[in-house]
């Protein structure tokens, strides 16, 4: 991050403590990352934002320099994780803030909005589907995009032992093919850096997504809990056919329909890396409404 950010131990979730970077000034906005990478992943959008809002930036629990307690079966479920963004925005003087996610930092968001929609105030999501529409539309050859989902949903032992063999290859494959430019080498480094140190907490994160996260999604089905802020979604051109259907899935989240505003980026999955002028003005828009 840029030097005008300090970078803190803030208290959690039931005494987790999760890395944060603080900068700027202003209504509060929170920033969370996804795989395989770290806070740092915002640094364009966090600094442009940082000129008029208060921009905090955590390592997700179990990832970068955050804490990684063992998994006990919820330790790693989207609402655990939620709970510490809420947590830590408390302790550093925030009840309400703007809330935007990249990959699984967007699951965590989605679940923050739904579990605590009296802290988060607008929310946004780029480049996934909730956790339970993701599983939905895996299917046939599409689904072999996502095989690293099902390598890390199998039982605790062998998904640890294989990608601890070779883990800047694993973490590094994603790194290439995702994005459509490169990272510059010193962020690439940090991001393998802090992954091959990481490797059984994330794997705990992908294995709840396949578990008691969809447990939690099928559940606010059930009963009809939806996202009550304004919502923008920000999703690559993933062909016509699958850009209506995450339009119309999304839209089944969204309590008020006037709330979604749905945009395609031509980016690589990478956005807020790729394209962050892009992504800075779509967080404005969003908090402006």
């Amino acid at each position: 991050m840029t030097t005008e950010f300090q970078t803190h131990r803030v208290e959690g979730h039931d005494g987790v403590h999760l890395n944060v970077s603080i900068g700027g000034s202003g209504t509060p906005v929170v920033l969370l990352h996804g795989f395989p990478q770290t806070h740092l992943c915002w640094r364009h959008v966090a600094a442009d934002l940082a000129q008029d809002h208060t921009v905090i930036a955590p390592d997700l629990r179990g990832y970068g320099d955050s804490d990684k307690p063992e998994d006990t079966g919820e330790t790693y479920s989207k609402r655990t994780m939620a709970a510490d963004v809420v947590k830590v925005a408390e302790n550093l003087g925030f009840r309400r803030f703007a809330l935007a996610g990249h990959d699984r930092g967007a699951l965590v968001a989605i679940r923050a909005g739904l579990d605590h929609p009296e802290a988060v105030t607008h929310l946004a999501s780029l480049d996934v589907f909730t956790t339970l529409d993701m599983w939905d539309v895996m299917a046939g050859r599409a689904a072999a995009v996502g095989w690293h989902l099902y390598l890390m949903a199998q039982p605790p032992g062998l998904p640890e032992a294989m990608i601890n063999a070779v883990p800047d290859a694993f973490f590094g494959h994603f790194l290439d093919v995702w994005a459509k430019s490169g990272f510059p080498e010193e962020i690439r480094e940090v991001y393998l850096e802090k992954s091959r140190k990481a490797v059984t907490s994330i794997v705990a994160d992908y294995r709840a997504s396949a578990g008691i996260d969809v447990d939690h999604d099928e559940a606010d089905r059930r009963a009809g809990n939806r996202l009550r802020m304004p919502v923008t979604v920000l999703q690559q051109d993933w062909g016509p056919a699958m850009t209506g259907q995450a339009v119309e899935r999304w839209q089944a989240w969204v309590e008020d329909p006037a709330n979604l505003d749905h945009r395609t980026v031509n980016s690589g999955h990478f956005m807020a890396e790729e394209d962050p002028k892009t992504i800075s003005q779509a967080l404005r828009d969003l908090i402006k409404r």
